[in-house]
């Protein structure tokens, strides 16, 4: 790369990880952490004050979660490569991620080599998948359309029927069919579990 630094921008909101993140990338010669944010929202406007080249980003963050972090700083930094680590081997979360935009995805429990590698190949435009995630992802397909996936994460906040139709400007009718459809498409027995099933999928 001729010399050239790596400026890395770290959101994740476990302190004692986000501490120990920056300690081991400051440590590759080629790396610098110009900032860290422990929340979503802070992430972002960090994102827009530094302009980092990478950013690394955890899914679940006060503020602003790290996909819908990802997905609005596409639009806002279209140069930025935002690489994903994080606990949860969800199939789902990695579809949602590919849909949003990002170069990477790790693990937390991956070697700090394999970060810092995944780093640099993302800088470069490759993308980088945990490739056990890769084959899960395309194993077990995320059956929910994105209508059904917006009335069933209304759903999950405890909105009735009749809320969600007019917060979709639906018949109530309607999102009962909705709510069927979904309900049978997860195998689950009303509403709560579909949540459930779709949450630990990462469908939701």
């Amino acid at each position: 790369m001729g010399g050239y630094v790596i400026r890395v921008l770290i959101a994740e909101d476990q302190g004692m990880v986000l501490g120990a993140l920056a300690a081991l990338l400051t440590l590759e010669p080629d790396l610098q952490v110009v900032g860290c944010a422990a929340d979503g929202q802070v992430a972002r406007e960090q994102a827009l004050r530094l302009r980092p080249d990478v950013l690394v980003a955890d899914i679940e963050m006060p503020g602003l979660d790290g996909l819908s972090l990802a997905a609005q700083l596409r639009r806002e930094l279209p140069g930025l490569k935002v690489v994903i680590l994080t606990t949860f081997a969800r199939s789902g979360y990695l579809r949602r991620a590919l849909e949003a935009g990002v170069q990477g995805y790790l693990l937390k429990d991956a070697p700090s080599a394999e970060l810092a590698a995944a780093i640099r190949r993302a800088h470069l435009g490759e993308r980088v998948i945990a490739p056990d995630l890769a084959v899960a992802a395309w194993c077990e397909p995320d059956p929910l359309t994105p209508k059904e996936r917006e009335l069933l994460q209304l759903a999950a906040t405890g909105l009735r029927s009749a809320q969600i139709a007019a917060a979709l400007h639906l018949s109530e009718g309607t999102v009962r069919n909705y709510l069927s459809a979904i309900i049978a498409k997860l195998g689950a027995s009303n509403r709560l579990e579909a949540v459930r099933r779709a949450q630990e999928k990462g469908w939701l």
